[in-house]
């Protein structure tokens, strides 16, 4: 009783050094939901396999894998992972790095409850070294591409503005230009849809600030 009692403790811990960093974060996945999901793997775990123990033991011929629950939870947690997995207005995929560390927490409850806890705490280490220091480093010493960032603007230009003109001006500005939509707006203005390559140092305010003052351009609006 007592070495359930441990498992069942230290999978909380475990879930719970997951969800602290998730809060600080402000994601959908919170304290408790890691929590749970680490207890529960771990009960699910446990009940496998002291049922394949206890069931072995009334007969011979009664053969039972003690990780099949266990197996069940790491194919079942997807749907949990699936619900945090938004798609934005602006096309934008979040969520993804939250729906891994779901079946992450399931995966160090099944750990502890297996009683492997030396591979469950360097595991969680290595979650939560992965998640916040290591992309730190990687932009510091990595490829220039590594520090950018994707930015979406919208604006309009003044009637006769030359477009590519303007679309060359934006990218003297350091700016690279991955996708462009124009059209003409009820006014007869040209408005001007991109995607936008652009350092993280630039705050959108900067940004915004740049854009505005390009020639041509009498509104503008930035989101990233």
């Amino acid at each position: 009783m007592i070495v359930v009692v441990v498992k069942l403790c230290i999978s909380a811990c475990l879930g719970l050094m997951i969800g602290i960093e998730r809060e600080l974060k402000h994601k959908p996945l919170g304290l408790k939901t890691c929590i749970v999901i680490a207890v529960s793997s771990c009960l699910l775990t446990i009940v496998s396999i002291e049922s394949a123990e206890t069931f072995s033991e009334l007969s011979p011929n009664i053969r039972t894998d003690p990780m099949r629950l266990a197996a069940q939870v790491v194919s079942g947690i997807g749907f949990i992972g699936a619900g945090v997995i938004l798609r934005r207005n602006n096309d934008a995929i979040s969520g993804l790095t939250t729906a891994a560390i779901i079946w992450g927490a399931a995966g160090l409850g099944i750990a502890a409850g297996a009683e492997f806890y030396f591979e469950a705490f360097v595991g969680a280490s290595l979650i939560l070294f992965s998640v916040n220091i290591l992309p730190l480093i990687i932009k510091k010493i990595g490829p220039r591409q590594l520090r950018q960032r994707e930015m979406r603007a919208k604006i309009t230009l003044q009637k006769g503005t030359d477009i590519t003109a303007f679309m060359s001006a934006i990218q003297e500005a350091d700016f690279k230009i991955k996708h462009v939509r124009v059209r003409d707006t009820k006014e007869k203005d040209h408005q001007v849809e991109l995607r936008l390559m652009t350092f993280e140092v630039n705050y959108t305010t900067s940004i915004y600030q740049k854009l505005r003052q390009l020639d041509g351009a009498i509104f503008v609006e930035v989101e990233g």
